[in-house]
């Protein structure tokens, strides 16, 4: 399965820069997406509850 949101790369240096000495495997990229997918998923329904067409910042 690969990432649709998350870029590997960005990911893993982000990682690295936080964690000088901590890895990031493909499984922990693919993770992360399925979280991004369901958070945008969750703004989407709360854009839609308040009668609008915009997912906003504040829908996160």
């Amino acid at each position: 399965m690969a990432a649709d949101f998350v870029r590997k790369n960005a990911v893993k240096a982000e990682v690295k820069k936080v964690g000088k000495d901590m890895r990031c495997p493909d499984a922990t990229i693919e993770g992360l997406d399925k979280v991004v997918k369901a958070k945008i998923a969750r703004a989407v329904e709360r854009a839609k509850a308040d009668g609008r067409k915009t997912v906003r910042p504040h829908d996160f």
